[in-house]
């Protein structure tokens, strides 16, 4: 798995704070911007985050650009719909080289991991059996309506491995750019990063959080799971282990 932050709003935490201040001043924006200082920013943007004064923290985003995650992924991902997403075509894109995710447990037992390769490699050679066939068939028909050779070949792959993809499981290898404002972003920690959360979207979510710190660490600092700055939000499902999840979180850098 790769997360990368490739895009941010530059002076994200200036802008936020200078937002926040014009609620409460009378001053035009350039004069309260440059009217702050980095301790400044810090220091308001403290107290603004520990009011819970969050609609300034909405007018910066963040551009993550994330692979080598499965479908099952991105299928929980798209769910948070106040973002915007682009993801890999299995429509548009030829599976040459097919790759997949497997899942830790299965990874790590023997007889479980033959039993899951197995299944992949039949899968792929399923695809290009399908895709090949299907091909053929549509080739045919366009070379007999007047379409010439290489039109043919390349209208007839599109919609053959349209109809190909459909044997993929959701462990199907993707990769996807999503843009979050910050606020989203947090809600975003708070479900994904618990321990309660899917074992790859937690870990991917983690890897996010660790890459906002670097960027805008005063805005990101209490965020992660729900129980990182407060009580355990999951009730009589929480895991028992808000102590060591706090640790971990509040140590993240």
């Amino acid at each position: 798995m790769k997360v990368n932050l490739i895009r941010y709003t530059p002076d994200a935490q200036k802008l936020v704070a200078s937002s926040a201040k014009l609620c409460y001043s009378d001053s035009s924006v350039m004069e309260i911007e440059q009217g702050l200082t980095d301790e400044n920013v810090e220091n308001f943007i403290d107290k603004l985050m520990d009011l819970g004064h969050m609609s300034p923290v909405e007018h910066i985003s963040f551009t993550f650009a994330i692979e080598g995650v499965s479908r099952t992924l991105t299928h929980q991902l798209v769910r948070h719909r106040l973002a915007s997403y682009s993801q890999k075509s299995q429509r548009y894109v030829r599976a040459n080289n097919y790759e997949y995710i497997i899942p830790p447990k299965i990874k790590n037992n023997p007889k479980a991991l033959e039993i899951y390769e197995k299944h992949m490699k039949h899968t792929i050679d399923a695809y290009n059996e399908l895709t090949e066939i299907l091909i053929e068939e549509e080739y045919d028909k366009l070379i007999a309506n007047g379409i010439d050779e290489k039109k043919a070949r390349s209208m007839s792959e599109k919609s053959s491995i349209e109809d190909a993809r459909y044997v993929f499981s959701n462990a199907t290898e993707t990769k996807i750019v999503m843009t979050m404002n910050a606020r989203e972003l947090l809600h975003f920690f708070e479900a994904r990063c618990c321990q309660r959360a899917q074992w790859e979207i937690r870990e991917m979510a983690t890897l996010m959080l660790v890459e906002a710190k670097k960027v805008c660490p005063q805005i990101f600092k209490k965020a992660g799971p729900g129980c990182v700055k407060g009580s355990c939000p999951e009730g009589k499902m929480t895991c028992g282990k808000i102590k060591q999840v706090r640790e971990y979180f509040n140590s993240l850098d």
